[in-house]
């Protein structure tokens, strides 16, 4: 910061902001300080965002940047591309480096062609992970489960946490009482869309009371085998728990469960 007030004219200096390296940390890159900011560009600095954003604005940023590769993807190849990265689309511009410098400029490359060097599937965002198990897809659950913790670098306790604040919110609108979306998204504190509320909701209605009892008794040994009560590994625990918990969901589509 002090030398940006004075820096000087022979030096070209380049600062990179960055989510924190270190695994388990934040997953988000933070916000550029406002002193920072300020201070580079006072000083006739340019700020250059190079994030992919996200919705509409990360397809764009994945196509173009797939467009402008020297390979010629087929629309299998970019979409088995675009899968393997899942949210962790930063990894784009090496891995299409790579692929350049396996394949060589100019030549047509088919999805079975990239798959030998694609490597670890990168991670995807959470309500992925609750999303496969609300469906009761037990292996797509676990698929979903390995991306976050090895693609991702998730630790187990930050599964167990994502998943305990999924259905703590349906244990809390497991009430007759609440009747609609917006009075759901009331009792949970929700401000703006009603649809997690709805979602929540949802669950809450189609496990039922006795299901959703099972449900915590699960989350509650899991934490408990987590901290040691098992000797089991962290990543074993985790997995068992992510089946049970989609067994428990399939099975409810048959029948529900006291209200």
């Amino acid at each position: 910061m002090q030398y940006l007030e004075d820096p000087l004219e022979t030096t070209s200096l380049v600062l990179v902001w960055e989510k924190d390296p270190r695994p388990n940390k934040q997953s988000k890159t933070p916000a550029v300080p406002k002193s920072l900011a300020d201070a580079v560009a006072s000083c006739g600095g340019v700020v250059v965002d190079t994030s992919p954003g996200t919705g509409k604005a990360q397809g764009g940023w994945l196509d173009e940047r797939i467009s402008g590769s020297s390979l010629k993807l087929d629309p299998a190849a970019r979409r088995a591309l675009v899968d393997h990265l899942g949210s962790d689309v930063g990894r784009l511009p090496a891995l299409l480096e790579m692929l350049e410098s396996v394949f060589g400029a100019g030549t047509k490359v088919s999805a079975p062609d990239i798959e030998p060097y694609l490597g670890v599937s990168g991670d995807v965002a959470p309500w992925d992970l609750t999303d496969a198990i609300d469906g009761g897809d037990v292996s797509g659950s676990l698929d979903v489960l390995q991306r976050m913790t090895i693609g991702g670098g998730r630790h187990p306790l930050q599964i167990l946490a994502t998943l305990s604040n999924h259905y703590l919110k349906m244990i809390r609108l497991d009430d007759p009482d609440i009747r609609g979306d917006k009075q759901a998204a009331d009792v949970l504190g929700m401000k703006g869309s009603t649809f997690p509320a709805k979602k929540a909701l949802d669950g809450a209605r189609r496990l039922g009371s006795d299901r959703l009892a099972e449900v915590a008794a699960l989350l509650a040994q899991a934490d408990l085998d987590l901290h040691g009560a098992k000797a089991w590994p962290p990543e074993l625990v985790i997995e068992v728990l992510v089946a049970r918990l989609a067994g428990r969901n399939r099975s409810s589509s048959g029948s529900r469960g006291r209200r």
